[in-house]
Order: C-alpha cells, then sequence, then structure tokens
C-alpha cells in the first residue's frame, strides 16, 4: 500500500493505492496526509481497518490527477547538498569562485514550499529570470514522528516513507546571492514531488537505484547505497538542538550527472521532458513550460 493525494471529481483527497490500477480514497473526516502522519499509529490503524472494511470508496488510476502527496507544510522543505561525493566533486571549480573544502558533515539547506508542484504537473519555466536551469533527481525522506536530538539509532523510527523530488535549480540565482542556496533553489512551481509516498517497511534503501532521464537520455545514474551520510545520520544531524515535525520532508541529495558540470553544460529550456525514477518509488514525469514568473502578481 502508498499513500499519496489526488483530485477526483475536482476534489483533494488522501488515496490508498492498492495496485497499478487504483486503491481507495480515505473519507475527508480523517483529515489531509499531514494529519495522517501525525496521527501516528493510531491513525494508521484506523486507515488500514477503512480499507479493509469494504466501505471505502473505490478510485481508478486513470480516472484521477495525481497530486504532490504532501499538501501542507509546517516550515520550508528541508534538503541536504552534496550527499553523494561524486556530485561534490564533479562541481569543483565550476562554481564560479565559490568552492569550499570537502564537508566533513551533512549540508543543509531549505527551499520555499510554493517551489512544490506534482508528479506529471509542468515545471514552471521562465528564461527572462535565469538563464541556468538545472534538474536534480534526490530520494525524499516523510518524517513520521516528532522529535528533537534524535540518535541516529533511533533515527529510522522516525521515518514514515520515501518519495521522491526533482529539485530544479536555477544556479545562476545560486551564484548571485553569495552561493547561498535558498533563492536558487525557491522558484514558484519547480519541483515535482510524488508520485507516492511508500511506507519504511516497504522500502530496502540499500537496494533503491536512481536515476534521471532528460529527453530520454540518462543523464543521473545512482545507488542510494552511494549517500556519503545515511538517512539515520542526515535526521540525527538535522534533528540536533531542532524540531523535526511530522510531515516534514527532507530532500537527500543528488548524484553525479548535473547539467552544470557538463562539458559543455546542459541546461533546461521550454518543452523539455524530465523523468526521475527510483527503485520501487516509481517515477516523475514533467515538461518544461514557459510560465511569466518574473511578472509582478499579488
Amino acid at each position: 500500500m502508498k499513500l499519496g493525494t489526488v483530485r477526483a471529481q475536482g476534489a483533494e483527497r488522501v488515496a490508498c493505492l492498492l495496485d497499478a490500477q487504483g486503491g481507495v480514497l480515505l473519507p475527508p473526516d480523517m483529515g489531509d496526509l499531514v494529519a495522517i502522519i501525525e496521527g501516528g499509529s493510531a491513525a494508521m490503524q484506523n486507515l488500514q481497518a477503512w480499507v479493509r472494511s469494504g466501505q471505502a470508496e473505490r478510485f481508478a488510476l486513470d480516472q484521477v490527477e495525481v497530486l504532490a502527496p504532501i499538501r501542507r507544510f509546517h516550515r520550508d522543505v528541508l534538503c541536504t547538498g552534496w550527499n553523494y561525493w561524486d556530485h561534490f566533486h564533479e562541481s569543483e571549480g565550476k562554481r564560479e569562485g565559490q568552492d569550499v573544502p570537502k564537508p566533513d558533515a551533512p549540508t543543509f539547506f531549505t527551499k520555499g514550499p510554493d517551489a512544490v508542484i506534482g508528479p506529471t504537473q509542468a515545471i514552471a519555466f521562465d528564461p527572462t529570470l535565469s538563464a541556468k536551469w538545472d534538474y536534480e533527481a534526490e530520494i525524499v525522506v516523510v518524517i513520521g514522528r516528532t522529535g528533537r536530538s534524535i540518535p541516529q539509532d533511533k533515527a529510522m523510527d522516525h521515518v514514515f516513507g520515501y518519495c521522491l523530488a526533482n529539485d530544479v535549480s536555477q544556479r545562476d540565482l545560486q551564484r548571485r546571492h553569495g552561493g547561498q542556496w535558498l533563492k536558487g533553489k525557491s522558484i514558484d512551481g519547480t519541483m515535482p514531488l510524488g508520485p507516492w509516498i511508500v511506507p519504511r517497511d516497504q522500502v530496502d534503501l540499500s537496494a533503491v537505484s536512481l536515476e534521471l532521464e532528460l529527453n530520454g537520455t540518462r543523464m543521473q545514474h545512482a545507488s542510494a547505497a552511494q549517500m556519503a551520510f545515511s538517512v539515520a545520520h542526515l535526521i540525527s544531524e538535522l534533528s540536533f538542538g531542532m524540531t523535526l515535525r511530522a510531515g516534514d520532508i527532507l530532500l537527500t541529495g543528488t548524484p553525479s550527472g548535473i547539467g552544470n558540470a557538463r562539458t559543455p553544460p546542459v541546461f533546461l529550456k521550454a518543452g523539455d521532458e524530465l523523468v526521475v525514477r527510483a527503485t520501487s518509488l516509481g517515477e516523475l514525469r514533467n515538461i518544461m513550460r514557459p510560465v511569466a514568473l518574473s511578472t509582478y502578481s499579488t
């Protein structure tokens, strides 16, 4: 069973995907997916009982729109940088004077939640905003239990499940703002998330293979086992003195193969199709579509 959010007959509903054809919708009074995650084991038991009851409303996958599974955020999206050493090294000398020594601890940053879109929605693209649009396939950890200063040996108890993201980035905006990544990672409508959250006990992360295709050509490929810092290490380090809340999402870094590090560089353009996929986690499939992001809006 996988969990997500869909639009069915014009309404957003929490959905349980049971097979390749579809699954069941949860009643609105159970709340959104964040509320279910916050509800812990009791909420999950209620959910499973509803699915088994035979009363649940079924849906066909081809009759609904699959949305980003998390639709309500407590805070910015939490992110990890340089968590595959081959990615760190591929960009050496290509950071326009902003190179740093290889870090001894995980590198963290955040991005605005308005960047989040669904697994098949178009990625907003405005070439007047940036000339260096890049892709980053990532595995996402969904936090399942609130905690602070979580020790590594308890960290996995705080994981609800996993999904995927494409951390589309604007490299020139990253450089423009002193190497701080918030601005160059937070453009509205640019981060596909999903498609479904796969519960932790259904995923052997050491066996997960992550890849990204651009217009049918594989640009990134790596095993999650190649992460420089494990998920348990990331959670422990990030939560040290800082509360992580149930429903938070944490991107775990991208492997080598980004466009900015290639010779010559490969940057995204209107009409490009990006596919992110990973073993047992499904795929994101998105088109770059022009949007006037630099136009004044209220």
